[in-house]
């Protein structure tokens, strides 16, 4: 499992970004459910570690939840058991069986026919979710809808509905608007693999209601969202489709019907003592040696940041997370390769082939922890983007560079 710091919002959603190809798999809902990898997610800003190589994760996407169901054959996964639900809340909904969810989501789509349904009730102390595949007589698409509460007003509520970064997650449109009673909604219309090495589109809604009240739908130009062949051009709704299914009153009920999961804390929580108050794209920056010029760079973000740099060599992204507290997990990020500087420091370094698609590229990553537990962790890649062709034969920083980014003081100075 990667090692990761906990995020209570994160144990509600599904890491993979929520636009970069979630799955139907039920064993990925069960780490959504534990808080998966966050390399797909807004706060999936925090280093990954997985059989003892360094990574660090990709961010700036949107959420998306990840569903158990179809195997590209249309066998059912299995379904783990779930762990004992959480109390009712006093005068909630009735309880609503997944059954009743597809019913539901049948009722709500234009006329059509149906197969492979499955759902997860309310009941369940994990994600209620109701899916299909449907057919309005121009091909069969998978077509699931989530539901979900989040704290209101909160920045995790905020970041769920804003569209995506397009460095981590290709699309060819994003929406957002607010609805006459408030709600926060966001539709995005893009694709299951980010390099888009087969022509799968996932389209998608996520809506977030001043009650706290969320609601995620998805659809895709297939029977399944991964290994299957198109089976049409497009999904079967168009935006004003996903507005109207995503917003139906019946979601916000079965919202309301849902236990009280005690994980999801009712304040803001404070920003972790050390981590600096600044952009960390902007602090980037000001690191950077001299010659090597900013194309561009991230929003403002206390935890991530990367920006696009140009030596005349071509494009390079450079990316940073900056953890406040990772002592517990020293002993499995620095390995016995990792070296020790004078002031204590560990350093790790990772030298290999991109994660995200893109022909040629390849991570050149440095991993600093200092004494106290304050993680820096730096990534270079010769390419402008992972899923984009190389456009270089090595990154824009040396590995000698990336440390001294890395172990400089000016990532714990706040702002």
């Amino acid at each position: 499992m990667p090692v990761e710091e906990h995020d209570p919002f994160e144990d509600h959603f599904a890491a993979a970004l929520r636009h970069t190809g979630g799955t139907f798999d039920s064993d990925r809902l069960d780490l959504a459910d534990r808080g998966e990898t966050r390399g797909r997610t807004l706060r999936r800003r925090r280093a990954a570690v997985t059989g003892g190589v360094t990574g660090v994760a990709l961010v700036g996407l949107g959420v998306t939840l990840v569903l158990p169901g179809l195997q590209a054959d249309g066998r059912q996964h299995s379904v783990a058991g779930s762990p004992t639900a959480p109390a009712a809340s006093p005068g909630r909904s009735a309880a609503l069986s997944g059954d009743d969810l597809v019913r539901t989501l049948k009722k709500l789509l234009p006329p059509g026919t149906y197969s492979h349904e499955e759902g997860r009730g309310t009941s369940d102390s994990r994600r209620p979710y109701a899916q299909v595949v449907y057919d309005d007589g121009k091909g069969k698409a998978a077509v699931a809808v989530a539901v979900d509460r989040v704290r209101p007003g909160s920045s995790q509520a905020l970041e769920t509905t804003a569209c995506p970064d397009k460095m981590f997650v290709p699309y060819d449109a994003c929406t957002t608007s607010t609805l006459a009673d408030g709600s926060a909604l966001m539709i995005l219309q893009g694709y299951e693999y980010p390099d888009r090495r087969v022509d799968t589109k996932l389209w998608s809604a996520q809506l977030v209601t001043p009650k706290g009240q969320y609601i995620s739908v998805q659809e895709w130009n297939s029977a399944a969202e991964k290994d299957a062949p198109t089976s049409r051009s497009r999904p079967p709704l168009s935006p004003d489709g996903l507005k109207a299914l995503v917003s139906a009153q019946e979601w916000r009920t079965a919202a309301d019907a849902m236990p009280v999961d005690p994980r999801v804390p009712t304040t803001e929580p404070s920003r972790p003592q050390g981590v600096p108050g600044g952009s960390v794209s902007s602090t980037l920056a000001t690191l950077l040696p001299k010659g090597v010029g900013v194309v561009s760079k991230s929003v403002a973000d206390p935890g991530f940041g990367y920006v696009v740099v140009d030596d005349g060599r071509g494009a390079s992204m450079v990316q940073v997370n900056v953890q406040a507290d990772m002592s517990k997990e020293e002993g499995q990020l620095f390995g016995p390769d990792s070296r020790t500087l004078p002031d204590g420091t560990k350093v790790a370094t990772h030298q290999g082939p991109g994660e995200k698609g893109g022909r040629g590229v390849v991570m050149w990553t440095v991993d600093t922890m200092r004494p106290d537990g304050r993680r820096v962790v730096i990534s270079a890649f010769n390419s402008g983007a992972q899923n984009t062709p190389a456009t270089r034969t090595a990154p824009a920083l040396t590995l000698k560079q990336m440390q001294a980014i890395a172990t400089s003081t000016k990532w714990w100075v706040r702002g």
